[in-house]
Order: structure tokens, then sequence, then C-alpha cells
């Protein structure tokens, strides 16, 4: 059985975490450069585009601990920066405070706990997205070196992401092995 030589290494980074707080600025620009991503991603998806015409007008708001990121659907079915208010017609809270298990919920393929409020049919229509609509970075990619390195690359890339799966889940199952060991 293998024991971490840091077995308290996620608290102290966890504490740490928390005592910091980034600049307004990055946290503004981190914002903006989503806003650009997420747009890129919904113009390679008509379907998405068109679903969300239906919403235009519309806010949501995400909220984790004391960040606030909120957007509004154009009238092109795209996203556009709001500055966070009490105006949304949605919004998704997500329950967990530790970046660390927000990770690694995510990293294994899971939803991480999300408290909804608001209208209800703007949050099946913010599910569908989350559930069909997909980046394709390999497509990005060859656009820029073609396609045969493109493909090369990604297939490189799942390797490492099947990794680090892999590594993640080994982690959990020693982890929950030594606390079933452990004496109380």
């Amino acid at each position: 059985m293998a024991t971490s030589p840091f077995p308290r290494f996620p608290e102290w980074a966890e504490q740490a975490l928390n005592g910091l707080k980034p600049p307004a600025w990055l946290v503004d620009e981190a914002q903006q450069r989503l806003v650009l991503f997420l747009n890129h991603v919904l113009m390679h998806e008509p379907q998405a585009q068109q679903r969300l015409l239906r919403q235009k007008g519309r806010r949501v708001q995400l909220r984790w601990r004391d960040l606030h990121f909120e957007v509004a659907f154009t009238p092109a079915g795209l996203l556009e920066r709001q500055a966070p208010s009490e105006q949304a017609d949605l919004v998704l809270s997500l329950n967990e405070p530790s970046p660390f298990e927000l990770v690694k919920t995510v990293m294994q393929g899971q939803r991480p706990p999300v408290r909804i409020e608001g209208d209800v049919q703007l949050a099946a229509e913010v599910n569908w997205l989350v559930d069909h609509v997909r980046w394709d970075p390999e497509e990005d990619l060859a656009r820029l070196i073609g396609d045969a390195p493109a493909h090369t690359l990604a297939q490189m890339a799942q390797r490492v992401m099947a990794g680090l799966k892999t590594f993640v889940a080994q982690r959990r199952d020693a982890a929950g092995a030594a606390s079933e060991g452990a004496t109380p």
C-alpha cells in the first residue's frame, strides 16, 4: 500500500488557495477570453445558435465562491458578457467550494453539484448546450498546421488525458484504501 509522503498537502494547498484572490483585471480578462472561446465554439454549431436565438436578451449568471460570471444571449445566437447583476434570468451556483474537488469531479467525467435558481426552461436550454456542444480542437489545429499533424497531436493529447484520468483514479483508490485502513 503506497502512501503519500505529504498526506496533508491537499489541505495545505486548499488553505493557501482560499487566502488568494486573483486581481480584478485578471478575472475580467479571463472572462472576456472565455466568452470569445464559447462564441468560437458556438459558431461551429448552427443548431445551438438557433436554440440561443429563441433566448435572445435572456441572462445567465454562473457563481462559484466569490466569482460571478454573467452572459446574455445575443440576436446572433451567441454570448455577450454582462456585468454581474440581480437581473439574471437564471443563476447557476457551483456548490463545491474546493477547487481541487471541482477539478477532480470534472476529470472523472462527472458534473459538479449545481444549485439552479430562476427560469427552468432556460436551465433546460443551458443543459442541452452542455450536453450537445463540443469543441473540436483537432479541427481548429488542422486549420493552422494541416490535417495529419493535427490528428497526430490530437491522438497524443487523448493519450495524455487518459493517463491523467488513470492517475487520478489510482490516487482516489489509494486514498480510499488508506482511509479504510486508518484507525479512528
